[in-house]
């Protein structure tokens, strides 16, 4: 969860996310929907459907015990090195190295290493660099210690070099580049998307369509999306069979990936029929109260609440 993701935002959803799966072999018994239900919100989904698939593994594969060895960690979906480090390292007392993002700038900072993390010659060097460093006894102090030190001394923007308790020999400080280091990714303009999304409502009902597993919101329940130059009214009648009765264009809503940006049209359609039920297996009619409780994208769920808020005018 705290990948990507700031400790403040995470909390209330660990604490619910453990109410509910308070063990591996809960959370391997669950559906998928399930636990993308319990993750809502929290976006990065992948990171939901990857810790199911963990836990599933573990229970298949490993007798429901969580593995000790750092080779069998790594092949759990979603732990790469750095993650499979710090749980043989924090859990178990064994010596690895890790580089989560926070050891990254710490030493970057110290050691004076140019160049964006993230390039392969970089990221190699760093890691050279870390498992150089590693102690001979208390792993997991240490461990903590250097997630600790990035995360509350060596910040990206305001680093507090007078606490920090290895300033004395730190290339970046010494130098005057800790605003340069790290060096930061390289930028470049994200391409932008447009489509429409269809709130097509019945009554105090509108129709969800869940997602495929792969892709953005995989498993997730979304509005169906067609093209901006689409015609709405002419997809409704030959994708639904639907007469659209009423129809009004709410505010564009902007939304943000890792690797494009998304301008939603979102159309209130209001529709005169429909048949008992929904098409397909992945389509289903919900209520507001119960479509907010089911896995949503961020930007399907605000536009739940502003209907919902727009009903109590």
């Amino acid at each position: 969860m705290l990948q990507q993701t700031q400790v403040a935002t995470v909390i209330p959803y660990y604490l619910r996310f453990l109410r509910r799966f308070p063990n591996l072999q809960s959370l391997a018994q669950a559906s998928e929907e399930e636990v993308l239900t319990m993750w809502s919100g929290l976006g990065y989904y992948s990171r939901a459907r990857n810790l199911h698939k963990a836990a599933n593994r573990v229970v298949e594969h490993f007798d429901g015990k969580f593995p000790q060895e750092i080779t069998c960690i790594e092949t759990l979906p979603g732990v790469g090195r750095s993650t499979a480090a710090a749980i043989a390292a924090l859990a178990y007392g064994q010596t690895h190295a890790i580089l989560d993002g926070n050891v990254r700038r710490v030493l970057a900072r110290h050691a004076g290493v140019s160049g964006w993390p993230g390039d392969k010659i970089i990221e190699h060097k760093l890691w050279a660099l870390a498992e150089s460093l590693l102690p001979r006894i208390d792993i997991e102090a240490y461990t903590q210690g250097m997630m600790d030190l990035g995360a509350s001394l060596c910040t990206r923007g305001q680093p507090i070099c007078s606490s920090c308790p290895v300033a004395d020999d730190c290339v970046a400080l010494r130098q005057g580049r800790l605003s340069e280091l790290p060096t930061p990714k390289p930028k470049k303009t994200l391409p932008e998307k447009q489509v429409q999304m269809l709130i097509l409502m019945d009554g105090n009902e509108m129709l969800l369509e869940k997602r495929p597993s792969s892709g953005i919101w995989g498993g997730l329940w979304s509005f169906p999306e067609i093209d901006l130059e689409a015609d709405p009214i002419v997809y409704c009648q030959k994708q639904f069979g639907f007469r659209i009765t009423e129809r009004n264009a709410m505010p564009i809503l902007k939304h943000s990936f890792t690797h494009f940006h998304l301008d939603i049209s979102p159309l209130l359609l209001q529709i005169a029929t429909r048949t008992s039920t929904a098409k397909l297996p992945s389509q289903r009619w919900f209520t507001e109260e119960s479509a907010l409780q089911a896995a949503l994208p961020a930007p399907v769920r605000r536009l739940i609440l502003q209907l919902k808020a727009l009903a109590s005018l």
